[in-house]
């Protein structure tokens, strides 16, 4: 079992960062591949960026085109999304995931095995 924390979720205005950070505790984090999903109201859960358990290969989401950046420090047990250039449309609530076992990063919202409570994004014009 994994338990999974955001933070770093706020108010910031468009052009502005936010860097978000996923605390796990409970089994070995070093195992699993972690993941970044966002949800808006009205709309479905969206990949925004996924990480190997090594950190050695990532993926992304199409829209993010560079401004995010995915991190972990498994030392830490933490993971960690870097946000730039936000804009409005990125205003949701972010999730992190990890899947066990896993063997590479995953795109996927049902591939994911824990989640964690959210963290509110939200990005003013």
């Amino acid at each position: 079992q994994v338990q999974l924390v955001e933070s770093g979720g706020g108010l910031v205005q468009a052009g502005g960062s936010l860097r978000l950070s996923c605390a796990a505790s409970g089994r070995t984090f070093r195992s699993y591949a972690m993941g970044w999903f966002r949800q808006a109201p009205g709309k479905e859960r969206e990949f925004v960026a996924a990480m190997s358990w090594s950190g050695g290969s990532t993926g992304y989401g199409d829209f993010v085109k560079g401004r995010f950046t995915i991190s972990r420090d498994n030392a830490k047990n933490a993971a960690h999304l870097q946000m730039n250039s936000l804009k409005p449309e990125d205003t949701a609530v972010y999730y992190c995931a990890a899947k066990e076992y896993a063997t590479s990063w995953y795109r996927r919202s049902g591939d994911y095995d824990y989640w964690g409570q959210g963290t509110q994004v939200t990005v003013s014009s």
